[in-house]
């Protein structure tokens, strides 16, 4: 693709679009970047671009302005149905993403792991496991890193690892990866689309383009996803409930996994793994196929599993404090992930929930709330809603703030029980991200041992 003189808008100036400003300016293209927040809160990240030759047009853009680009570039978070993109479209220009630009570029092979919830699990563990085996490996996308800024180092490596959110792949109609992972499907973002079933399809099209050779791994328990597998192609499945002739499966206290029916069978002890959690056991299987089928080893993935503990805010334990364990599970933004993490534990729970809503359907937790849950401490925008929503099923309080929050639940749980920051909510009503509430809540249960012990 030539973008030589090419008129492109950048949409959105946070870490994706100062990526796509850098890599346009490098091929010759005249770049505009535009972004809706006041100059003040953009000073960061103009600054990353000021020594490029590129034009600020702040604000929303006037319709003669949209028509005069040959290329538009939303980044993930744009709604792509604002009306002047929808304008654009009508006129035939194109409105893709960085994932979509960044596929026009790619000569090395994609592993793509996309899914509700284990997404950034999975996809580490992909390139741990090959990194171990001495295959070299890039990690990015939704992860971290876009994709757009390995294009100019992908000569380096054997294979691209990246995490794909659904708003990635809506904008990235022709993107084509060569081994590729849906993990599960759970309600998520419903905000942002006009129903369940157009995420569900938004999911799916993560396969759309793959030929009958590239495999695809799907999740065998999980209803919505299972069907996709029904089409023509190199499917492998994993399964915590039954053993199955190829995939990943369990069977007496090991993981199993035979990439083909007459491959052999190669066996991962669980006695051996340090990543604790039901869900992450499916996240390992998926990162498995994914790797062995790469060329990882057994022996590498073995050494990988017995040392990786985890992710940050990822259901993760912070302290025991007169006898309580404190878990953030900051990244808890969805119904899905916060029902994987309360079935991770088998006595009471002190449940800290609560932030933005992305129009989820809370009672979805209704059951396990009322089996797992001894209280609730409920803050944020949806507070009072998530405590009509549970009404009856446990104790509910309302926290001013997270500190506040932590007070609370450590004054009502008792030794043996769980503090556990699962918010089902988006951050963004009180912190910068899920990471910024993390950060908060661990420096509050800190504190609170500092409180305890003098």
């Amino acid at each position: 693709m030539d973008l030589r003189g090419k008129k492109v808008l950048v949409v959105g100036l946070a870490r994706t679009g100062v990526a796509l400003a850098r890599f346009l300016a490098r091929t010759g293209a005249r770049v505009t970047v535009t972004d809706l927040a006041p100059p003040a809160e953009l000073a960061e990240m103009r600054a990353l671009i000021q020594d490029l030759p590129v034009q600020e047009e702040l604000g929303i853009p006037e319709p003669a302005q949209v028509l005069d680009y040959d290329l538009i570039l939303p980044s993930p978070g744009v709604p792509p149905e604002l009306p002047w993109l929808e304008m654009a479209r009508r006129h035939g220009i194109p409105v893709w993403g960085e994932l979509e630009l960044a596929s026009h570029f790619l000569t090395r092979p994609v592993i793509a792991v996309s899914g509700t919830n284990g997404k950034t699990t999975t996809t580490t563990l992909v390139g741990e496991f090959l990194a171990a085996s001495g295959i070299k490996a890039l990690v990015g996308g939704n992860i971290g890193t876009p994709l757009i800024s390995l294009v100019d180092r992908q000569h380096e490596v054997d294979w691209l690892v990246i995490e794909i959110s659904s708003f990635q792949l809506d904008t990235a109609p022709h993107f084509h990866p060569q081994s590729a992972a849906l993990l599960n499907i759970t309600p998520d973002h419903l905000d942002r689309y006009p129903n369940y079933a157009a995420y569900v399809a938004s999911k799916a099209s993560l396969f759309r383009g793959m030929n009958a050779k590239e495999p695809k791994v799907l999740n065998f328990d999980d209803p919505l996803v299972r069907p996709l597998g029904q089409e023509r192609g190199k499917v492998l499945y994993f399964s915590t409930s039954q053993p199955l002739s190829k995939g990943a499966w369990l069977a007496h206290g090991a993981i199993k996994v035979r990439l083909a029916p007459e491959a052999e069978e190669v066996e991962f002890p669980l006695t051996e793994i340090r990543l604790q959690g039901a869900h992450n056991l499916e996240n390992i299987m998926a990162s498995l196929l994914l790797s062995l089928g790469a060329g990882a080893t057994p022996l590498a993935c073995r050494e990988v599993l017995a040392a990786f503990a985890g992710l940050p805010h990822r259901l993760e334990w912070v302290a025991t404090i007169d006898g309580v364990d404190f878990y953030d599970d900051s990244k808890g933004t969805n119904v899905g992930a916060v029902a994987r993490s309360l079935a991770s534990f088998n006595r009471p729970i002190v449940l800290i929930a609560g932030g933005r809503d992305k129009d989820s359907d809370f009672s979805v937790l209704n059951d396990l709330i009322r089996k797992r849950v001894k209280a609730l401490v409920l803050l944020g925008e949806t507070r009072e809603h998530l405590a009509r929503v549970w009404e009856g099923l446990a104790p509910a309080h309302l926290a001013a703030d997270l500190p506040d929050a932590v007070q609370r639940a450590a004054a009502l749980a008792r030794p043996g029980e769980v503090v556990l920051l699962s918010p089902a909510c988006a951050s963004f009503d009180m912190f910068r991200d899920y990471a910024h509430r993390g950060e908060i809540f661990q420096k509050a249960v800190e504190e609170v041992g500092h409180g305890q012990t003098g």
